[in-house]
């Protein structure tokens, strides 16, 4: 007997017929003797709705009040569903992230998880109850709801995971399974059977949509082993786990790609120590994100040219901090891109395998797409290119590094 944490995302959670069609996947499971414990998303395209009501009511709503919209879609699937399992005989009870208790930080939105009480759900698992545990959302130490952002679920599933020692934690999603790239851009996407924590980070991190990248983090700090599968099939989906020597036999694992990028840059600010920080420090404090960031020195040695990149969402505030402290360092000019795009390959058998940089260069050039910016670690390598060449440089990469041949 196993203690099983299983997630259902939006899609699962639809409707009435597939709240019902979940109950009876974790009476399955009850019934080949687990312990199970459930965290539902909002309905499917539930949360957009709640946010545009926010936005209606106000241009810039209270971020906290925002949040006590938004966790009111994953209230009403939670009680639905322990409902729709008390009505097929199997004892159920709903709890919501104050109940159970999730204590976050105060950041509204995208709130972190402190800690996880875990004694009401082991107390009703002792009883014979299954706890439908609403995902997304928790409560910070002045007793306001916070929610954990988009894919905010998968956390929540992880660390009660991870708070009960769980043996397995399950993500139900529409797709079955994490793929090579995203089989929707290129047909020849491949399905893996594992891929490791760390991959599944940067690929996480690097706009694949499969799982959200606080939900690996914490997967890979507990050593919660997490199986991605489609809760519309039965077959087996993808397990997230810790690495091995198979893995590393693999060159590359994935191809991602994100197009919700912008790029800024500062021209020709002083060449001295502290600008970076002081520009940085800035938009530390509004609390905006920084994905990749390049510097170049001039040959005179007195100034630098110096771009980053933010998310979509955040780039008219960072353009606003940017242009502010570029006055204030009395740079030339703040130069800015909001849409770009931002493509990668992930493998840790980079770490053993030369060449694997000049490969993905080289197939870009000879698609003729140019690269702004690049970045790169242990196990990664990542390219900001123009936006209309994001799905030709992936399938150009999948296709050069041979995702498409099943693992040995």
């Amino acid at each position: 007997m196993a203690l099983i944490v299983q997630k259902y995302g939006g899609t699962s959670v639809a409707n009435l017929e597939r709240i019902r069609n979940v109950a009876r996947r974790v009476m399955r499971t009850r019934q080949q003797g687990h312990d199970v414990v459930v965290v539902v998303s909002a309905m499917a395209g539930e949360t957009d709705r709640l946010l545009g009501l926010a936005h209606e009511a106000a241009p810039r709503p209270s971020e906290r009040e925002v949040d006590v919209i938004l966790a009111t879609g994953e209230q009403v699937t939670s009680a639905l569903l322990a409902i729709v399992l008390e009505d097929m005989g199997c004892r159920a009870k709903s709890y919501l992230g104050h109940q159970v208790k999730i204590a976050t930080d105060s950041v509204h939105g995208r709130a972190r998880i402190r800690s996880v009480d875990s004694f009401k759900l082991l107390a009703d698992l002792k009883e014979g109850v299954i706890p439908v545990v609403a995902g997304f959302q928790g409560e910070d130490e002045w007793g306001d709801i916070t929610t954990l952002g988009r894919g905010g679920s998968d956390t929540t599933a992880v660390a009660l995971a991870a708070a009960l020692g769980a043996d397995l934690c399950e993500i139900y999603t529409d797709v079955d399974g994490v793929y090579t790239t995203d089989p929707n851009v290129c047909e020849r996407a491949r399905k893996l059977r594992r891929i490791s924590y760390e991959e599944m980070l940067e690929m996480a991190s690097l706009g694949a949509k499969v799982l959200q990248i606080r939900a690996v983090e914490f997967a890979a700090k507990y050593k919660v082993p997490i199986h991605v599968r489609s809760s519309f099939n039965e077959e087996e989906g993808t397990l997230v786990c810790e690495e091995d020597e198979e893995m590393e036999k693999a060159l590359v694992s994935g191809v991602t790609y994100d197009r919700n990028q912008s790029r800024i840059e500062l021209i020709r600010v002083p060449d001295r120590p502290g600008v970076a920080a002081k520009l940085f420090q800035a938009l530390s404090h509004a609390a905006i994100p920084i994905d990749m960031i390049i510097q170049t020195s001039s040959a005179e040695g007195q100034y630098a040219n110096l771009a980053f990149t933010v998310s979509k969402t955040d780039f008219p505030k960072a353009l606003e901090i940017a242009k502010e402290i570029a006055q204030e360092l009395g740079a030339q000019e703040v130069l800015s891109e909001e849409e770009v795009a931002k493509v990668s390959i992930v493998g840790i058998g980079m770490r053993s395998h030369t060449g694997v940089a000049s490969k993905m260069f080289q197939t870009l050039a000879n698609e003729g797409i140019n690269i702004k910016m690049i970045s790169t670690s242990e196990i990664k390598i990542s390219c900001i290119i123009e936006p209309k060449y994001t799905e030709l440089a992936v399938r150009a990469l999948h296709d050069s590094f041979e995702l498409q041949k099943e693992e040995g």
